[in-house]
């Protein structure tokens, strides 16, 4: 096994990769995704022309989309951690958990950061105020519905992969206030969890290039 990660610490996809990478403890290659390594960007440019990060390579295997690789570090890293359940029906609850905070609270607060970095005259005042709207409704979703540990049973898993990343951003971008003690007090122990603070770190050096940092 020669994993090989073409990543960028900022990236919240590529986090929720590297949360999952670090809670198995295999090792592999990070190939930084940067302007200063045009080299790595050409080389992730041919191995998935869309470009959408993060790609994991295991030999001549690629693997594209955080969910995927995730799925894959469960099938290759046999031991003690599993991100995804055996049992099928928590399986399932993993997997939904995990779109909802893609598609839900990821993807929304995406939206509001593209449009804070749109030139001046192409900004859409309606889009962000939706997406605004559909944060606080995600939110209080997941205020009724979040357990007191972590969202699916017992253990840490895939969904709380995706949760970390996903309510960090949107919470810098649109902030819970308050609002959501239940998310609050989870996003809480998102961070406190050593893989995540990892991520964090290793972040650091970065931060200053997410517009809504504090």
């Amino acid at each position: 096994m020669a994993l090989t990660l073409y990543a960028h610490p900022l990236s919240s996809y590529c986090q929720k990769v590297l949360i999952a990478l670090y809670e198995h403890g295999v090792p592999f290659e990070w190939k930084l995704l940067s302007s200063e390594t045009p080299e790595n960007s050409a080389k992730f440019a041919e191995l998935w022309p869309l470009r959408y990060m993060p790609v994991l390579t295991d030999g001549q295997r690629v693997l594209r989309e955080s969910s995927i690789i995730i799925e894959y570090l469960d099938l290759i890293a046999a031991g003690g951690t599993r991100l995804i359940p055996e049992d099928a029906e928590a399986a399932l609850e993993v997997r939904f958990y995990d779109r909802v905070f893609d598609n839900f609270i990821m993807a929304r607060q995406q939206a509001i950061v593209s449009d804070h970095l749109r030139p001046e005259g192409v900004h859409d005042s309606f889009g962000v105020a939706q997406a605004r709207q559909r944060l606080d409704v995600a939110y209080g979703w997941l205020e009724r519905v979040l357990p007191d540990g972590w969202i699916v049973g017992n253990a840490f898993t895939m969904a709380d992969c995706a949760a970390a990343p996903a309510l960090f951003y949107a919470d810098k971008t649109h902030p819970l206030k308050g609002r959501f003690p239940r998310v609050a007090a989870y996003l809480e122990r998102l961070e406190a969890r050593a893989s995540n603070a990892r991520v964090r770190r290793e972040a650091r050096p970065y931060w200053h290039l997410f517009p809504f940092a504090d």
